[in-house]
C-alpha cells in the first residue's frame, strides 16, 4: 500500500468500494463549488468594473451620454499631459528599478557573496513601507531642508536636485519598485541549467560572451516579467506622487483630486479607465510572453554551482552595501524626522510626533484599525485563496469551468488600487441597480461604509499574486492523493483537510503574510472606502501630509513599517515548526 492509501484509509469507512452515487455527489459538490467562486469573483470583480465603466458614459445626472466625457478628457490638455507624465515616470522608474534589481539578484545568485541572506532581507524594506514614506524621506533628504539640499546643515556645499515633480516621483517609485524585480529575477537567474555554462566555457567563449548568449537569453522572460511589473506599479502608484508630485500631475493623483477635491465622480470614472487601459494591456502582454516560457523549459536541468571569483565577488559585495547603505540612510531619514522636535531648527530626540495629539486621521485608533483590517484579509484571504485555488487545480474534468474560474482570478493584477476602490463606490454604495426599468435591491449594499469592504477590498486587490503562489503549491503536491481519494470514495473535502491543507501549510502562511503586509501599507486601495468611523493608517499618513504635518506622518509610516517588520520576525520564527512538521509529515 501507497503513502497515498496508507494516509486516506483512515478517512473511508469502506476502502475499495466506490459508489456511483458518491462519485456524483462529489462531482456536482465540486461543480457548485467552482460556480460559486466564479459568481463570487464576479460579483466583486466584473460588476464593480461594469459599474465603473456605467459611469464614464453617463453625465452628472445620471444620463447616457455615451463617449462625450472622454472627448471631453482628450480635449483637456492638462488632464492629456497626465497620461504622458504618468508614461514618463513608469518608463524612466522602470529603466532604474530593472538594472538595479537584475545587478543585485546577479548578486545574490551568481557570487559567493557573504550574508546573502542579511542582504536579500534588507532589499524587501520598502516592500514593508507605505510608498507614502518614500516620497515624505525624499522631502527630508532633497526638500528645500533637507539635509543633501542643506548640504548636512552646512557642513558640506548642498545639493538641489530639484525635488517636486518628476524626479522625486522616479526616485521614490524606483525604491519601490526595485525589490519587486529583484524578487523576480533571483528566482529566474536561479533556475538556470549549468550545461549551457558547461558547454559555453569547453568552447571557448569569454565571460561577457556568456553573459550575452547565456545568461540574457536565459533569463528573458522574468527580465521581461519584471520590466512589466514595475511599469505597472510606477504608472499605477498614488502614494508617492501624492507626496512629491507638486504640479507635476499623473493620473492616479489626477483620480484622487478628481473625486475627493472637486467631487466630479463621473470624470474621476473616465480617468480611472483611462489608468486602466495601459495596465491592462501589459499585463496581457506578459501573459503572452509567460505562455511561450512554459514551454521553453528544458526536461533536464543541472543546477549551477557558483566558485569564487575575486574580483566579481568584490564588486558584488560593493553593490549589495552600497544598496543597503542607501535603503538605511533613506529610511533612517525619516525615522529621524519622526523623532526630531522641530526639523531643521531644534534637533533634539524624542517620541513628542508620535502622540499624535490635534492631528487629523485617527491617530493609534487608526493603526489598530489597520492591524485589524490586516489581520482580517490574512486571515479569510488566505483560506479563501488557497481553498480557490485547490478546487481549480484538484479538480478532474469540468475543464471550460475550470478556466473561467482561472481567468476570473487573474484579473485582478492588472487593476489598481485606486480603480478598484472606485469601482466599489459605485458599486456597492448602490442600493438598488435598474435593469430595464425594474430596480432590483443590493444585497452587498450592507458592507459599503464597513470594515468589511475594506478587507473585501484587499483581499481582491491582493488576490491573484496569492492565488498564482497557491497554484504553484498544490502543483507540487502529488495528484496520487486525489486519485486514490475519489476510487476510495473519500470526500474531496476531507483529503483537503487531512492530506493537502497540512502539507501546504507553509504557502498558505506566506500568502497570509503577504495579504497582511500589503493591507497594511496600501493607501490606493481604501483611499476612497474608509470613513469617519474607521480611519486607517495609511490614509492618516495621507491626511497628516495634506495638512503639513510630515513630522506625524513620517511617525505614522514608520509605525508601520514596525508591525509590518515585527510580523515578518514572529512569522518566520513560526514557520520554522510548521515547515519542519511538513517535511516530517512528507518523509513517513
Amino acid at each position: 500500500m501507497n503513502t497515498a492509501e496508507q494516509t486516506l484509509t483512515v478517512a473511508s469507512p469502506m476502502p475499495g468500494r466506490t459508489s456511483w452515487r458518491a462519485v456524483d455527489v462529489e462531482r456536482w459538490l465540486r461543480l457548485a463549488c467552482i460556480l460559486g467562486l466564479c459568481l463570487w469573483m464576479v460579483a466583486v470583480v466584473v460588476l464593480p468594473l461594469a459599474s465603473l465603466l456605467g459611469k464614464s458614459l453617463q453625465d452628472q445626472a445620471g444620463s447616457f451620454v455615451g463617449l462625450a466625457n472622454f472627448v471631453e478628457y482628450f480635449s483637456n490638455p492638462a488632464l492629456w499631459r497626465s497620461l504622458g507624465n504618468s508614461v514618463s515616470v513608469a518608463v524612466w522608474t522602470t529603466a532604474l528599478a530593472v538594472p538595479l534589481g537584475f545587478a543585485y539578484a546577479y548578486a545574490l545568485t551568481r557570487t559567493c557573496l557573504p550574508g546573502k541572506a542579511i542582504f536579500q532581507a534588507v532589499s524587501m524594506l520598502p516592500l514593508f513601507a507605505p510608498t507614502l514614506l518614500n516620497g515624505i524621506a525624499l522631502v527630508y533628504l532633497f526638500g528645500k531642508k533637507g539635509l543633501v539640499t542643506q548640504g548636512l546643515f552646512g557642513l558640506v556645499p548642498g545639493v538641489d536636485i530639484g525635488l517636486y515633480g518628476q524626479t522625486g516621483i522616479v526616485i521614490a517609485e524606483a525604491i519601490y519598485a526595485f525589490p519587486q524585480a529583484a524578487l523576480i529575477l533571483t528566482v529566474a537567474l536561479g533556475m538556470t541549467d549549468a550545461r549551457l555554462y558547461e558547454a559555453a566555457a569547453s568552447m571557448g567563449a569569454s565571460h561577457w560572451r556568456t553573459f550575452c548568449t547565456v545568461t540574457l537569453p536565459g533569463v528573458k522572460y522574468g527580465l521581461f516579467s519584471a520590466i512589466i511589473v514595475c511599469f505597472i506599479l510606477a504608472f499605477t502608484d498614488f502614494g508617492a506622487p501624492k507626496v512629491v508630485g507638486g504640479g507635476f500631475n499623473i493620473l492616479a493623483t489626477d483620480i484622487y483630486k478628481q473625486v475627493i477635491g472637486q467631487h466630479n465622480f463621473v470624470m474621476g470614472a473616465v480617468v480611472s479607465v483611462v489608468l486602466l487601459l495601459p495596465t491592462v494591456g501589459a499585463f496581457i502582454l506578459d501573459r503572452i510572453v509567460q505562455r511561450r516560457q512554459a514551454s521553453q523549459i528544458a526536461a533536464r536541468s543541472t543546477p549551477l554551482v557558483v566558485t569564487p571569483h575575486p574580483v566579481r565577488d568584490r564588486l558584488a559585495l560593493a553593490l549589495c552595501l552600497g544598496v543597503t547603505l542607501l535603503l538605511a540612510v533613506f529610511y533612517g531619514t525619516a525615522l529621524l524626522a519622526a523623532l526630531v522636535k522641530v526639523w531643521p531648527y531644534n534637533m533634539e530626540l524624542g517620541f513628542w510626533h508620535f502622540a499624535f495629539r490635534g492631528m487629523g486621521g485617527g491617530g493609534y485608533a487608526a493603526l489598530w484599525n489597520s492591524i485589524r483590517m490586516s489581520l482580517y484579509s490574512a486571515i479569510v484571504g488566505a483560506s479563501l485563496t488557497f481553498a480557490s485555488a485547490y478546487l481549480i487545480e484538484k479538480t478532474r474534468g469540468l475543464r471550460g469551468v475550470r478556466q473561467g474560474a482561472y481567468f476570473l482570478s487573474i484579473i485582478p493584477l492588472a487593476l489598481p488600487g485606486l480603480v478598484i476602490g472606485l469601482a466599489y463606490i459605485f458599486f456597492f454604495n448602490a442600493p438598488f441597480f435598474n435593469l430595464a426599468g425594474v430596480q432590483i435591491p443590493n444585497p452587498l449594499n450592507v458592507l459599503y461604509g464597513t470594515m468589511g469592504i475594506l478587507v473585501l477590498c484587499n483581499i481582491v486587490h491582493f488576490y491573484t499574486v496569492s492565488f498564482l503562489t497557491a497554484t504553484t503549491a498544490l502543483k507540487q503536491l502529488d495528484k496520487e492523493f486525489e486519485a486514490v481519494s475519489e476510487s476510495m470514495a473519500v470526500p474531496f473535502y476531507r483529503t483537503f483537510f487531512r492530506v493537502t491543507a497540512p502539507v501546504c501549510l507553509p504557502a498558505v502562511l506566506e500568502i497570509g503574510m503577504y495579504y497582511f503586509v500589503n493591507s497594511m501599507a496600501t493607501v490606493s486601495a481604501v483611499i476612497f472606502l474608509y470613513s469617519a468611523d474607521i480611519p486607517l493608517a495609511s490614509v492618516a499618513i495621507a491626511n497628516m501630509d495634506d495638512a503639513g504635518d510630515t513630522a506625524p506622518a513620517a511617525a505614522m509610516a514608520m509605525l508601520v513599517v514596525a508591525v509590518n517588520i515585527l510580523i515578518r520576525i514572529l512569522y518566520t520564527l513560526a514557520s520554522r515548526g510548521v515547515q519542519a512538521r511538513s517535511r516530517r509529515w512528507a518523509l513517513r
